[in-house]
């Protein structure tokens, strides 16, 4: 992607030089490129080559002054959207103000500039660039893949692309908010208590006419009176600092977070989701506050003490969710249940019970109660058994057989994720080892290409700890190319592009396969499909069952088919259950598929008895997939 550019025009060597140095930490990390021009001339004739994302142009300049020069960059069409903020030294002239802003500005910097706005403001300009840049890329590929297929069913892709011009529109806005207070606490360098009731009362209105509420987190650090009357008040301000530092790196970019005073905190979380994003900040405070701090030569412990309120149903304004949060804190302090405490009770007993499914998910795992199901693909056109899926199961001593998607979404214990990955990992490659040697002693033909069991990975994102783990126990059971795959949705694919490319790619030469997951369940991106190279693209099974209705459900499918052949990947069709389908499924020219119709999901046992047996398909002699050797 283009790195965005910032243009600085300032007719004085010595003040263009002392804008340029205070860009340039950010320029050296080539998050933008800063050009300078000394004139109004220089100016325009940077603008005709190049794109800015901002340009922060001088009022006061010999010949063609700021206005003038707004004006014509302005006038021309490739130029006429770029934001201009004013920079000048005449501090009561508000007519030069109002002037500035009827040419077009998007803002109005007064000298000396303050090193922190102006960056923000530029940083702001330049996040928007990007941005738009990525829509612009998007809006091309799908352009050119409406061109390609000309399949008419391609609506929902148009209201994937609908829903991410409406995200991007959303962080723009609530990045312009957040940069928008410019009030902030001295010491912390945080938002105060003004600035955030401000903050509160925009995020109450947004959340009045959007109908998604947003959590307050008011929070209280223990021991600190000690802290300060022990060590003194600069030690004190020290650990405050600390704090804001520890909080800050704990929120996303959208968070606000603020100090109300004296060792008091407020987060305002917004967005979807709002309690249970909630409930996993509060816990990252909490686990960042427990860690000592090195003051002064002493290290120094603390607590955070976090109340929660959700709006609307914990108060109807700013001032009640304030007071309510504060309650909801005071509770923790005095709580021995927890440091975390929700202000509603219902939330406090959801939270409980995730920490219940993780500890006894902790004992299930070491007591060697979960288990693996498999269901196998059928290759469609020769009938024969390619690979099958790995199902997670857990034999609950209480709640009987569970499958993955009813105990899964309740731990977000990230360790515990990794190591049930872990114990997947090494059961299917074992499974993979025993069911080709089975398959092999059997009628199965020497050529034809190794079953592959498919895995679906517990965590939420990728990272390098699945290359040290899978490709050890492929090499273990001297598996053969292609023998496993990975199974991605979405999620496991959102992340920095750069980390997950070379992840993807030492899994492909390893000899692992990778499917996109669900297709069509989510947002699945087109792009991921392209620049990964993945092997197979599976059929969400809703999309599946609405083959035939009156809705279009076979175009969908027929779409997404020619859409996989153009990127050239394979097709899996999930929760194939009727003949019915099977037989739509052949004539789009569907590679395989699985479901209730062929095999339900089997234990390894099953797995191994089955190898090279019939599975239940269609009885009808003309839609039989399996042939005599089979």
């Amino acid at each position: 992607m283009p790195i965005p550019k910032v243009l600085l025009v300032n007719d004085d060597p010595a003040s263009l030089y002392a804008l340029e140095s205070l860009l340039s930490e950010a320029a050296d990390q080539h998050v933008y490129e800063v050009l300078t021009a000394g004139s109004g001339k220089e100016a325009l004739r940077q603008v005709l080559l190049h794109e800015f994302a901002v340009i922060l142009l001088d009022v006061s300049m010999p010949g063609m002054d700021g206005f003038e020069t707004a004006e014509a960059i302005h006038s021309h069409p490739r130029s006429a959207g770029v934001p201009i903020i004013f920079i000048t030294a005449h501090y009561a002239d508000e007519m030069n103000r109002l002037k500035a802003y009827q040419k077009g500005a998007a803002d109005y910097l007064f000298t000396p500039v303050i090193p922190q706005i102006l960056q923000a403001k530029v940083a702001v300009f330049v996040e928007l660039t990007k941005k738009n840049i990525q829509l612009r890329k998007k809006s091309e590929q799908l352009a050119r893949l409406n061109q390609d297929l000309r399949v008419q069913r391609l609506q929902d892709l148009e209201r994937i692309n609908a829903e991410l011009e409406q995200e991007i529109k959303d962080r723009k806005q609530a990045e312009l908010r957040a940069h928008e207070l410019s009030t902030r606490d001295a010491l912390t360098n945080l938002v105060n208590r003004r600035a955030l009731i401000q903050q509160l009362e925009h995020a109450v209105a947004t959340s009045d006419r959007s109908g998604t509420g947003f959590a307050l987190l008011f929070l209280d650090l223990d021991k600190f009176k000690h802290i300060n009357d022990s060590y003194g008040h600069e030690a004190g301000d020290e650990l405050l600092r600390q704090v804001s530092a520890r909080l800050t790196a704990a929120m996303r970019v959208a968070d606000v977070v603020a100090r109300l005073g004296g060792d008091e905190f407020v987060v305002l979380i917004e967005g979807r989701a709002a309690a249970a994003n909630a409930a996993r900040v509060a816990r990252k405070i909490e686990l960042a506050c427990a860690l000592p701090f090195d003051i002064a030569g002493h290290r120094l412990k603390t607590a955070a003490s976090i109340g929660i309120a959700i709006y609307p149903q914990d108060g109807n304004n700013a001032q009640a969710l304030m007071k309510n949060a504060d309650t909801a804190m005071y509770h923790a302090k005095q709580n021995d249940a927890g440091p975390v405490q929700f202000f509603h009770e219902e939330l406090n007993v959801r939270e409980r019970e995730r920490g219940l499914w993780t500890l006894e998910l902790h004992k299930g795992l070491a007591a060697g109660q979960l288990e693996l199901r498999y269901q196998p693909q059928v290759d469609i056109a020769s009938g024969r058994t390619i690979g099958a899926e790995a199902q997670l199961h857990w034999r609950h001593p209480d709640k009987g057989l569970l499958e993955a998607a009813q105990f899964l979404p309740h731990v977000q214990d990230r360790g515990l994720l990794d190591r049930v990955d872990a114990w997947v990992i090494v059961q299917a490659c074992a499974q993979a080892a025993l069911w080709q040697r089975v398959a092999a002693a059997g009628a199965r033909p020497r050529d034809a290409a190794p079953l592959c069991i498919w895995i679906n990975l517990a965590t939420p994102q990728l990272n390098t700890d699945l290359l040290q783990t899978l490709l050890p126990a492929i090499r273990k059971q001297h598996l053969a190319p292609g023998s496993i795959g990975v199974e991605l949705n979405e999620k496991l694919l959102q992340g920095r592009v750069e980390p997950l490319t070379q992840l993807l790619l030492q899994l492909q030469s390893g000899g692992v396969r990778a499917a996109l997951d669900d297709f069509g369940s989510a947002r699945s991106s087109l792009a991921a499909c392209k620049r990964w190279q993945l092997n197979a693209l599976k059929i969400d099974r809703t999309f599946i069952h609405a083959i035939g209705n009156d809705e279009g459900g076979t175009d969908i499918v027929a779409a997404v088919i020619h859409l996989a052949r153009a990127l050239a990947m394979r097709v899996v069709a999930m929760g194939v259950d009727q003949n019915e389908q099977l037989d739509v499924l052949r004539a789009l020219g569907c590679d395989s598929c699985q479901g209730e119709l062929f095999f339900p999901p089997l234990t390894a046992a099953e797995l191994i008895e089955h190898t090279g047996a019939k599975p239940k398909a269609p009885t009808t002699k003309s839609h039989s997939l399996l042939n005599d050797e089979e």
